[in-house]
């Protein structure tokens, strides 16, 4: 059976905002749900820079857990970076072994350095067992 190619971009969400690493975990979290999202992509401070990631599950964590104020804890102090970034053509099958081999749950999409789109496990496995039911 030939499967047909489900590239990264045709099953990405746009379900992130981008945001300034000194702002707060609060603000952070104020914006995520005006947003409806699920990720912050922390932006560059300069051209050779690069992006970071705060989950809710960091914030979980590194927060809550830790019993931290968030409006005293910055996101820069919370983020993963630099992350694990996939191009917006990458087959989602091999992007599915990235993530297993790095242990990552979510990563961003990049084309051109600029972030495009953020790509999780959920996108990836919903739209693969929706293909597989229409062959």
């Amino acid at each position: 059976m030939n499967q047909e190619l489900i590239k990264v971009k045709d099953v990405m969400a746009q379900k992130w905002v981008m945001l300034d690493g000194l702002k707060t975990v609060s603000e952070g979290l104020g914006v995520l749900r005006e947003h409806h999202a699920e990720a912050l992509i922390i932006s560059k401070r300069h051209e050779h820079d690069e992006y970071g990631l705060v989950l809710l599950s960091d914030i979980g964590k590194k927060v809550m857990a830790r019993d931290k104020a968030p409006d005293r804890v910055n996101l820069y102090e919370i983020m993963s970076k630099p992350v694990l970034a996939v191009h917006p053509d990458m087959d989602i099958r091999y992007c599915a072994r990235l993530f297993e081999q790095f242990g990552i749950n979510q990563a961003p999409v990049i084309e051109n350095h600029e972030v495009i789109g953020l790509i999780s496990y959920t996108e990836m496995v919903l739209q693969h067992s929706l293909h597989n039911q229409t062959l």
